[in-house]
């Protein structure tokens, strides 16, 4: 799928990425981790064929520079930063849909699942949608069309518990057959998603871990919590989670996406000396 030979990027004196070599194959779910100024970004923007480099780049055997029309048909793309778009979103969707030949109603079905009304911004400008709503689109647009290859930087960062657990359920539907790279300056935040860990460190690979793939991403966790007392900042904690409390907040009970789970058990740790009792189990 992705493949990377002695790739070496630089900034006029400074080298970014210092020959790196990889191999990613369909079914690879990729944690590409690193602190600021590893080259993450800049690996990422050589893929899309964005930069002038020196080495090989190919995408099932295609030039990302070369062909670059070609690639970006084929890859789902959402950045960290949203771009400064004023285009309105109904156009900045027809215009997402004809660059890869897909159906925008298809993107606007999968915003519809992740909670954001198309119909209600088709008029607005991009730029001012909020950063849950424009992280909603563009994972709309990177994942309501066929893509061999999704690359995903920092994807889930503004996105509601409700919505983190739907796009993890679109994720796995591709699990089999695409490749994923997945950005972020944490591990912890991406690693129930992943089967492979590639870490950055000055332009340099310096890890490169195959993980178990132990984790269903649509999988679901009964949670029931027992607190010492009932808590009025717990209680707003753990609302948009989706949680129920039977007794005026002494007990909790609702469920957690597999693939979240040390998100929703660092939620949960700051309020440690309330919890009596705390179970997981798996649903399916």
């Amino acid at each position: 799928m992705i493949h990377l030979e002695q790739l070496v990027k630089r900034f006029r004196r400074q080298t970014v990425l210092q020959g790196i070599d990889l191999e990613i194959e369909r079914g690879h779910r990729v944690a590409l981790i690193g602190s600021n100024g590893a080259g993450k970004t800049t690996l990422i923007r050589c893929l899309l064929g964005e930069y002038h480099y020196q080495g090989l780049v190919t995408i099932d055997g295609l030039d990302p520079r070369q062909q670059r029309e070609r690639v970006l048909a084929r890859i789902g793309f959402v950045p960290q930063l949203p771009p400064p778009l004023r285009m309105p979103v109904g156009q900045l969707l027809a215009f997402a849909a004809g660059v890869c030949q897909a159906d925008p109603a298809r993107m606007v079905a999968v915003a519809g699942h992740l909670g954001l009304d198309v119909e209600r911004f088709r008029r607005h400008p991009f730029v001012k949608l909020s950063g849950g709503q424009k992280q909603k689109l563009l994972i709309s647009i990177a994942l309501g069309r066929e893509a061999d290859l999704l690359i995903l930087d920092e994807p889930a960062a503004n996105l509601d518990p409700q919505a983190r657990r739907i796009f993890f359920d679109l994720l796995a539907q591709r699990q089999d057959r695409a490749a994923m790279l997945i950005s972020s300056h944490r591990l912890d935040e991406v690693a129930a998603l992943v089967n492979r860990v590639i870490e950055l460190d000055q332009g340099q690979v310096v890890l490169d871990d195959r993980v178990a793939d132990l984790v269903d991403l649509s999988s679901r966790l009964a949670c029931h919590l027992a607190l010492t007392r009932a808590d009025e900042a717990f209680a707003r904690a753990i609302a948009p989670w989706g949680f129920t409390s039977p007794d005026q907040g002494l007990t909790w009970q609702g469920q957690v996406p597999g693939a979240d789970r040390l998100r929703f058990l660092g939620m949960v740790s700051r309020y440690a000396a309330l919890i009596g009792r705390l179970t997981l189990e798996e649903t399916r």
